[in-house]
Protein backbone atom coordinates (compact mmCIF):
# COMPACT_ATOMS: atom_id res chain seq x y z
CA UNK A 1 0.00 0.00 0.00
CA UNK A 2 1.15 3.43 -0.81
CA UNK A 3 0.94 6.57 1.16
CA UNK A 4 -1.83 7.47 -1.51
CA UNK A 5 -3.92 4.87 -1.56
CA UNK A 6 -3.67 4.89 2.73
CA UNK A 7 -5.07 8.50 2.56
CA UNK A 8 -7.74 7.55 0.18
CA UNK A 9 -8.75 5.01 2.04
CA UNK A 10 -8.94 6.38 5.36
CA UNK A 11 -10.30 9.58 3.99
CA UNK A 12 -13.06 7.46 1.69
CA UNK A 13 -15.53 6.14 5.58
CA UNK A 14 -17.78 8.47 6.53
CA UNK A 15 -16.81 11.76 8.49
CA UNK A 16 -13.34 10.80 8.04
CA UNK A 17 -11.23 14.01 8.20
CA UNK A 18 -6.98 13.93 7.98
CA UNK A 19 -5.76 16.53 10.91
CA UNK A 20 -2.38 17.61 11.77
CA UNK A 21 -2.35 18.05 15.43
CA UNK A 22 0.86 16.33 16.06
CA UNK A 23 2.90 18.68 13.17
CA UNK A 24 2.85 18.32 9.43
CA UNK A 25 4.49 15.03 9.29
CA UNK A 26 2.01 12.88 11.04
CA UNK A 27 -1.32 12.36 9.57
CA UNK A 28 -4.39 12.02 11.95
CA UNK A 29 -7.64 10.37 10.41
CA UNK A 30 -10.29 10.91 13.23
CA UNK A 31 -14.23 10.18 12.57
CA UNK A 32 -16.19 12.70 15.25
CA UNK A 33 -13.21 14.01 16.48
CA UNK A 34 -11.66 10.77 17.28
CA UNK A 35 -8.84 9.31 16.44
CA UNK A 36 -8.69 6.14 14.27
CA UNK A 37 -5.71 5.65 12.06
CA UNK A 38 -2.27 7.67 12.88
CA UNK A 39 0.78 8.02 10.23
CA UNK A 40 3.96 9.73 9.03
CA UNK A 41 2.63 9.34 5.42
CA UNK A 42 5.97 9.86 4.21
CA UNK A 43 8.10 7.81 6.31
CA UNK A 44 9.73 4.63 5.65
CA UNK A 45 8.71 1.67 5.68
CA UNK A 46 5.19 3.46 5.84
CA UNK A 47 3.29 2.45 9.53
CA UNK A 48 -0.05 2.94 10.11
CA UNK A 49 -1.35 2.71 14.09
CA UNK A 50 -4.47 1.51 13.77
CA UNK A 51 -7.33 0.46 16.84
CA UNK A 52 -7.95 -3.22 17.17
CA UNK A 53 -9.94 -5.34 19.60
CA UNK A 54 -7.71 -5.98 22.77
CA UNK A 55 -8.67 -9.86 22.05
CA UNK A 56 -7.83 -10.15 18.45
CA UNK A 57 -4.41 -7.59 18.97
CA UNK A 58 -2.00 -10.60 20.30
CA UNK A 59 -2.86 -13.07 17.78
CA UNK A 60 -2.45 -10.66 14.97
CA UNK A 61 1.31 -9.99 16.15
CA UNK A 62 2.10 -13.50 16.62
CA UNK A 63 0.80 -14.26 13.29
CA UNK A 64 2.21 -11.51 11.30
CA UNK A 65 5.46 -10.29 11.97
CA UNK A 66 4.87 -6.82 10.15
CA UNK A 67 2.08 -5.84 13.44
CA UNK A 68 3.67 -4.67 16.39
CA UNK A 69 2.06 -3.31 19.49
CA UNK A 70 0.91 0.37 18.97
CA UNK A 71 4.20 2.22 19.11
CA UNK A 72 3.70 5.56 21.54
CA UNK A 73 -0.15 4.06 21.93
CA UNK A 74 -2.00 1.63 24.34
CA UNK A 75 -0.40 -1.59 23.69
CA UNK A 76 -3.53 -3.23 24.88
CA UNK A 77 -5.61 -1.45 22.19
CA UNK A 78 -3.72 -0.25 19.72
CA UNK A 79 -1.14 -1.60 16.77
CA UNK A 80 1.47 -0.35 14.48
CA UNK A 81 1.28 -2.06 10.90
CA UNK A 82 3.66 -1.76 8.31
CA UNK A 83 1.35 -0.88 5.53
CA UNK A 84 4.17 -0.92 2.76
CA UNK A 85 5.57 -4.65 3.80
CA UNK A 86 4.51 -8.17 3.01
CA UNK A 87 0.71 -7.86 4.63
CA UNK A 88 -1.76 -8.16 1.73
CA UNK A 89 -3.58 -4.74 0.72
CA UNK A 90 -6.53 -6.45 1.63
CA UNK A 91 -5.88 -7.63 4.73
CA UNK A 92 -4.60 -3.58 6.09
CA UNK A 93 -7.47 -2.55 4.45
CA UNK A 94 -9.70 -4.53 6.89
CA UNK A 95 -7.30 -3.64 9.57
CA UNK A 96 -8.17 0.30 8.71
CA UNK A 97 -11.62 -0.68 8.62
CA UNK A 98 -12.02 -2.13 11.87
CA UNK A 99 -10.31 0.77 13.57
CA UNK A 100 -12.72 2.97 11.97
CA UNK A 101 -15.90 0.43 13.36
CA UNK A 102 -14.48 0.08 16.44
CA UNK A 103 -14.36 4.12 16.86
CA UNK A 104 -17.57 4.65 15.67
CA UNK A 105 -19.12 1.83 18.04
CA UNK A 106 -17.62 4.14 21.06
CA UNK A 107 -19.44 7.16 20.19
CA UNK A 108 -22.73 8.29 21.57
CA UNK A 109 -25.77 6.76 19.97
CA UNK A 110 -26.56 9.96 18.26
CA UNK A 111 -23.48 10.37 16.94
CA UNK A 112 -23.67 7.22 15.44
CA UNK A 113 -27.00 7.15 14.01
CA UNK A 114 -25.73 10.59 12.33
CA UNK A 115 -22.94 8.74 10.69
CA UNK A 116 -25.46 6.36 9.35
CA UNK A 117 -27.21 8.41 7.42
CA UNK A 118 -26.72 8.64 3.66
Amino acid sequence: MTPQELRTFCLAFNDAVEDFPFGPETSVFKVAGKLFALSALDREPLTVNLKCDPEIAPQLRAQYPDIVPGWHMNKRHWNTVTADADLPDQLVRELIEDSYDLVVAGLPRAERLRLDRP
